[in-house]
Parts: structure tokens; C-alpha cells; sequence
């Protein structure tokens, strides 16, 4: 019975998901996530008290459990800190095929839609940019700690540099609708990576 309701709870967080990153979270309908699922809005409100609780579930559990397991564990792995960041960054450039380049990046958009009205979102949406931000800071320190990262940079604001200019080349390729312009975007960045090599 339990690992049903789990199961129900994981199914409407996908759907919801799905609608969110389509439509954003003001338009997204409650209906259409239960038609998806086939869930009732009893069910839907037994694990979720409001549409507000799970646009934050989203963001808590999906998004950011996704950014875990395609930036923050990538960027942990072994090697020369500039090529992990790089390797990870043009992964996640083939990863951005079709749709998600239609669509943006769902933490972006969410920036953008919801920060200003929400604060329950800004908090959140805030958490992870911090997160992702110390991942990419922790890789940089180690660089410079093993004499592979130049030491002339600050990496707390290298990192928000970075960051940065990731989130703004996703925006840049969604409202261009090319995938060209996010793998453009993301050669010139290599560049600057490359600088930062000692």
C-alpha cells in the first residue's frame, strides 16, 4: 500500500514536472496533470495540500534531484578540474536536444516566472542556484589547491561568473529555438575555461 501511494506521489511530480516546464507554473493545469496520471484530485491533494505545495515538490525533488544527478555528481569526479567542468558542460549541451531547448532550462524559467511574485519559490529556486554555484566552486578551489587552476581568480565569483553564463546561454538558444546557438555559446566558454588553466 505504501509503495502505491509512493508510486502515486512519484507519478504526479513527473506529470507535473512535464506541465510545469511547458506551460510554467501559473498556466500549468491541475486538470491535465490528473488526466495524465489517471490519479483523482482526492489523491492529488492527499499528497499535495495545494498547487503552490507541489510547484515547490517540483523544484525540491524533481529539479534539483535531476541537477544532482547531471551537475553537482559529474563535477565530483576525478580528474583535471577544467576538463570535468568542460566535459560536463558539453555533455549537457548534446543532453539539450529538441525539446529542452524549445522549452529553456526549468529552474531558469522558474527564476524568471515565479521570484518575484513567490518568495516560497525564490527561497528554493535560490537553494539550488547555490548549490550549483558551490559545485562548481569546490571543483575550482581543488584546481587551485593541486596546481592545475590558475590562483589569480576568485572562485566563489568564478563560479557565479560561470553559473551565469551557462543560465544565459540556455536563455539565449530557447529564445533563438537552436541548439547551434547553445553549443555557440558553449565554445566560448570553453575558451575562457581554458584560461583559467595555470
Amino acid at each position: 500500500m505504501l509503495a502505491d501511494a509512493d508510486a502515486t506521489r512519484r507519478s504526479l511530480l513527473e506529470a507535473a514536472y512535464e506541465e510545469i516546464h511547458r506551460f510554467g507554473f501559473q498556466a500549468a493545469s491541475l486538470n491535465a496533470i490528473l488526466e495524465r496520471t489517471g490519479v483523482t484530485k482526492g489523491a492529488l491533494y492527499h499528497h499535495f495540500s495545494s498547487k503552490l505545495q507541489l510547484g515547490y515538490a517540483v523544484l525540491d525533488e524533481h529539479i534539483a534531484e535531476e541537477l544532482q544527478r547531471l551537475w553537482f555528481e559529474p563535477l565530483r569526479q576525478p580528474g583535471h578540474p577544467i576538463d570535468v567542468l568542460m566535459g560536463t558542460i558539453m555533455k549537457m549541451g548534446e543532453h539539450y536536444q529538441c525539446e529542452e531547448i524549445t522549452l529553456g532550462c526549468p529552474l531558469n524559467n522558474l527564476a524568471q516566472e515565479m521570484s518575484a511574485i513567490d518568495d516560497g519559490f525564490r527561497q528554493r529556486i535560490d537553494s539550488i542556484y547555490k548549490r550549483w554555484q558551490e559545485s562548481i566552486e569546490t571543483l575550482l578551489t581543488r584546481g587551485q589547491q593541486e596546481g592545475s587552476v590558475s590562483t589569480a581568480i576568485d572562485p566563489a565569483d568564478t563560479a557565479f561568473f560561470i553559473l551565469a553564463s551557462l543560465e544565459g546561454c540556455m536563455s539565449m538558444a530557447k529564445n533563438a529555438q537552436s541548439h547551434d546557438e547553445l553549443m555557440r555559446c558553449g565554445k566560448a566558454l570553453s575558451i575562457y575555461l581554458n584560461s583559467l588553466r595555470t
